[in-house]
């Protein structure tokens, strides 16, 4: 069974079993959503989205499209992805920057990913960190740029 809030907008009907969402969140018509994930409240999920199971957005999280989430990932509240990096209005670029999520990730709160970027295997990004270029498996990046400052557990 799927739950969706009284309050949501969710257009899209490739959405996996288990799957609840929240308060105010909007799912558009061509996002593909997994099986058991979690979509908390104010949420944004736009058409060329995918994300896999067992995936957690935490409250304030907006997936543009390029972004592709893989199973197992968390992304805590208020994550930033950008897909196109010199935005101007009512001028979209002519494919926007894709964002890649591997596996198994962790992305902190209020962390920014810049479009072109694939966060690896089981990679943690701390808190508050922009994240500019890729993230090796397994790594664990904070700061601003971001960089490796250890190696993430396997739990």
């Amino acid at each position: 069974m799927i739950f969706v809030h009284r309050t949501a907008e969710v257009q899209t009907k490739a959405i996996g079993e288990g799957t609840k969402v929240w308060q105010c969140t909007i799912v558009l018509p061509g996002a593909k959503i997994g099986r058991d994930c979690n979509l908390n409240a104010h949420c944004f999920v736009e058409n060329d989205v995918v994300i896999g199971d067992r995936v957690t957005l935490k409250c304030g999280v907006y997936l543009w499209d390029g972004t592709t989430v893989e199973d197992d990932v968390f992304i805590g509240p208020n994550a930033t992805f950008v897909n196109d990096m010199y935005p101007r209005s009512k001028r979209p670029p002519p494919k926007f920057l894709r964002v890649h999520i591997k596996k198994g990730a962790s992305i902190g709160a209020n962390s920014t990913i810049m479009g072109g970027v694939t966060i690896g295997e089981n990679a943690i990004v701390g808190a508050g960190s922009v994240v500019t270029r890729d993230v090796p498996a397994g790594a664990i990046v904070r700061g601003n740029p971001a960089r490796v400052s250890g190696k993430a557990d396997q739990r």
